[in-house]
């Protein structure tokens, strides 16, 4: 490993530091100190320090702008936002184990009549039924209108690296692609995989409300959730 990542991962050791990087990361956006230190609680001469250390690492860039609509009189302040390095570590999250779970068991038991591809999107959708239904065993949410199926969704796409970021009372964009960069190398399998994966979990979650579609955008996962018309 060269020496950019292990000083990045030496740097989002500290618990604030990765709460505040994905922030902004999740922003989308230009972040103050400000905001950065309200993200974590924290004060804005403490949220300073550590943002530095995230900048001095590669992982974050700085720079002098007003946000939003405000240009009133004093210091222009100081912003961060992603500097879009390509760091191999845990923020984004990637799940490669998972992926390679679903390849393996689509191996396994692939049907007669099926292409590999086809057995992998099966597989894809039962693992994501199974950990629905999982949830909906543990939690016992009851019947699942479209804003609550989209919570709940949201956050156990969460939990498998999907990075959801509410969009519209109806829709639950994905941020990040836990598998990449494979899906780089090979989109059309790997977004199959993805939307067959999350529509399972609907399934298992039972949220007939909500429906899991492909809507590529550069940068974050092919799917997004939405609530049915």
């Amino acid at each position: 490993m060269s020496e950019g990542p292990i000083r990045a991962l030496a740097v989002l050791d500290d618990e604030l530091r990765r709460r505040m990087y994905a922030f902004i990361r999740q922003a989308r956006r230009p972040v103050t100190r400000d905001e950065a230190a309200g993200s974590v609680g924290i004060s804005r001469k403490l949220a300073a320090f550590h943002l530095d250390k995230l900048v001095a690492a590669g992982l974050l860039r700085a720079r002098y702008e007003f946000v939003g609509e405000r240009r009133g009189a004093g210091r222009t302040p100081k912003v961060y936002e992603p500097s879009g390095a390509e760091v191999r570590i845990s923020i984004p999250p990637r799940h490669h184990d998972l992926l390679a779970d679903i390849l393996l068991d689509a191996v396994v038991d692939e049907g007669d009549t099926e292409t590999a591809r086809d057995a992998a999107v099966r597989v894809a959708r039962e693992r994501g039924r199974a950990i629905g239904s999982g949830e909906r065993e543990r939690t016992r949410p009851g019947r699942l209108g479209a804003e609550r199926a989209l919570t709940v969704a949201a956050e156990v796409a969460g939990r498998h690296g999907f990075e959801p970021s509410r969009e519209s009372p109806a829709c639950v964009r994905l941020r990040n692609c836990p598998f990449h960069p494979l899906a780089a190398r090979e989109p059309e399998v790997v977004c199959g995989i993805n939307l067959s994966f999350l529509t399972g979990l609907l399934d298992g979650l039972e949220a007939a409300s909500v429906e899991a579609v492909l809507e590529p955008r550069a940068g974050e996962c092919c799917v997004e959730l939405r609530g049915k018309s």
